[in-house]
């Protein structure tokens, strides 16, 4: 029961009641039209700020540097209440320029691939509209709705919007030259560290479930040596390729990432390793081989696990290899985002659970063998206790075309964002309530 007498269904009905498909599609749209790679959020981040304080809410740009930013958004519960953080990162995985995206994106750009949203029915279609955009989209409406409807709420809700949040090193020739640390969640990190530390939080990214652990990722890179030559030499000279060395590095890497994956499940965490790309020699000189490759990996563990212990599982995985290559592999760690947990007993955790089963209209499961690594891990490591809930990856595309990777990340159902906004309100709505220990 609310201060003024409503239940809490009554709330979230007039909550609900705010909620219209023009505000999705104008949220979902606004974000997709501004394009955010990573490192230059700054413009998104702006125009929350002015939609948010067009809603009435207390709003601040939270400036990283002249490229980046993120927006954060207050609504006040009671006095000497606790709070909740709705929170969404802004940047896209890929940065929607054909320079930066092709070929390794794919062999063209497709017009999902491009910062412009594009409607068809309940499914907009564009860059990042599903991930993170959507998701994003549907804590702006879900919080600018509950100031429209002036519900009692029973916590502080904080809305943010991070800079950053995707697991990359700074793009070339985005944001501000000379600043390297742009992504693996430095909005989140720079949120929490600068005033808006909550007792709860909800992330919202894809996945049509509730979850309260997932893993974190160390990047790995082995260095293969080889003798920098040319091929006229090949036959009077020492000759070991790095390139053939490094082929050989991968394929016993491939096979062991499987094995490792099936040896460090744990909950509901399945870390897979992947061999992400791969780097040497002079592409204008074809006559040369080179003297160096670099065969870069991410490696997802969970929180039992450590970096430095995943570095010396790459090493021993080589070793044998090291041996009958005849040359010292190079093993080294280059970036690393522990795994984080939430006790699933913890309140934000039964809130949203109830949430979603009251939305989806069935008891909550678990999903397992997850492998995804989010924001989650960056404000867990501030101490503040976090669930996530996204939107279903959508079945189709807009002509009924299959949803490879790309086009899951670039469209999004309006149909399910709706239903995320209500998840994202019951949760905040049943904080007050039994979810939170009480009755």
């Amino acid at each position: 029961m609310t201060a003024t007498g409503r239940t809490d269904e009554d709330a979230v009905a007039a909550v609900l009641a705010q909620v219209e498909r023009d505000h999705l599609l104008e949220a979902v749209c606004g974000l997709v039209d501004r394009p955010t790679p990573t490192g230059a959020e700054r413009q998104a981040a702006e125009w929350l700020v002015a939609h948010l304080a067009a809603a009435g809410v207390d709003s601040t740009l939270q400036v990283i540097d002249d490229a980046q930013a993120n927006a954060v958004g207050v609504l006040r519960g009671p006095a000497g209440g606790e709070s909740v953080l709705l929170y969404a990162p802004l940047d896209t995985y890929t940065t929607g320029d054909p320079a930066l995206d092709v070929p390794f994106a794919g062999p063209r750009m497709r017009a999902d691939m491009l910062p412009r949203a594009t409607v068809y029915d309940d499914l907009v279609v564009g860059l990042g509209a599903g991930n993170p955009k959507g998701h994003a989209a549907c804590v702006l409406v879900a919080v600018e709705a509950m100031a429209r409807a002036g519900i009692d709420l029973p916590v502080d809700v904080v809305a943010g919007f991070g800079a950053g949040g995707m697991p990359s090193f700074a793009v070339d020739g985005v944001g501000v030259p000379g600043r390297t640390n742009t992504g693996h969640g430095v909005g989140a990190s720079f949120l929490l560290e600068r005033g808006f530390v909550t007792d709860h939080a909800v992330i919202a990214k894809p996945g049509w479930t509730v979850s309260h652990e997932e893993v974190g990722l160390t990047w790995v890179d082995v260095e293969v040596p080889g003798e920098h030559s040319y091929v006229g030499s090949r036959h009077r000279m020492p000759y070991r390729n790095a390139a053939s060395g490094a082929a050989r590095v991968i394929e016993v890497l491939e096979a062991w990432c499987e094995e490792y994956a099936a040896r460090h499940e744990a909950g509901t965490m399945r870390p897979q390793g992947v061999v992400s790309s791969v780097h040497g020699g002079f592409e204008r000189l074809a006559a040369s081989t080179t003297a160096l490759v670099r065969v870069r990996l991410d490696i997802r563990m969970t929180p039992e696990q450590t970096a430095p212990a995943v570095v010396r599982e790459v090493r021993a995985a080589l070793a044998p290899l090291e041996a009958e290559l005849g040359v010292p592999l190079v093993v080294r760690q280059v970036a690393s985002v522990p795994g984080s947990r939430t006790d699933p007993q913890a309140p934000i955790v039964r809130s949203a659970v109830a949430a979603w089963e009251s939305v989806a209209g069935r008891p909550h499961e678990l999903v397992l063998e997850n492998s995804g690594a989010t924001d989650a891990n960056m404000i867990r490591m501030r101490g503040v206790p976090t669930a996530r809930v996204g939107m279903p990856k959508v079945a189709q595309g807009p002509n009924g075309q299959p949803v490879d990777f790309t086009l899951g990340m670039n469209a999004v159902d309006l149909r399910a964002a709706k239903r995320l906004v209500e998840v994202l309100v019951r949760t905040v709505v049943g904080m007050g309530g039994r979810h939170n220990g009480e009755g």
